[in-house]
């Protein structure tokens, strides 16, 4: 089991996500963290944490003992208080691992924390439309922000009579709206207006359906 100590007053929206435990390192519990954030003392520091476990109804307090980088990748291995081996370890896989906000290191300019661009609406200068909002941010060299695209409703449909065999037979399904993947650089995305919460992107040719998900 995690060591825990009396969670500290704070909401659970107060806290920001800073990775996600991919899975155990080793045989003595430790754990591979792929980043969310771009500022490694998230990792390296020890201190206190919290994780949300998947399907938990609230995150966990937890200590970090230790942290490094991996050479060549990018993942962090961590030690968490109370974590000594891999089954410990593999009960971890797919938590969130997250930081008070009131932590967060301070910015330089045009520099974002990734919990700030989620869900901000994505407007196309060229045509002035609203295109969808920011659902991911990821690491892949330079950062790519995952755009979910706004879908247009449904066209109204002469209902059809079925009869019960054949209506669950003629079930859906719900398809995912459609995500591009938009390089986030200052020739592409030269306005980031937090207040507002939006951001102008300025699409090269194809870049809007080549990059559809």
């Amino acid at each position: 089991m995690i060591q825990t100590s009396p969670l500290p007053e704070i909401a659970p929206e107060h806290l920001m996500e800073v990775g996600t435990i991919v899975s155990p390192q080793g045989l003595q519990g430790a754990l591979r963290v792929y980043p969310s954030s771009d500022f490694p003392e998230r990792f390296l520091n020890p201190g206190l944490r919290w994780l949300q476990l998947p399907n938990a109804s609230a995150p966990q307090m937890v200590e970090l003992v230790a942290g490094r980088a991996l050479p060549g990748k990018n993942l962090y291995v961590i030690e968490l208080a109370g974590i000594g081996d891999r089954t410990q370890a593999e009960n971890l896989r797919g938590a969130k691992l997250l930081v008070s906000q009131e932590d967060r290191p301070p910015l330089g300019e045009e520099e974002y924390h990734v919990a700030d661009l989620l869900n901000l609406q994505v407007i196309n200068q060229l045509t002035g439309e609203t295109i969808g909002q920011i659902t991911d941010v990821f690491s892949a060299g330079h950062d790519l922000l995952e755009v979910t695209l706004k879908t247009p409703p449904p066209e109204n449909s002469p209902e059809i009579e079925l009869s019960p065999p054949k209506r669950n037979k003629q079930r859906r399904k719900q398809s995912k709206p459609p995500t591009v993947l938009i390089p986030f650089v200052k020739e592409i995305v030269p306005v980031i207006d937090l207040k507002a919460g939006c951001v102008e992107i300025h699409p090269p040719p194809g870049l809007l359906e080549v990059n559809q998900a």
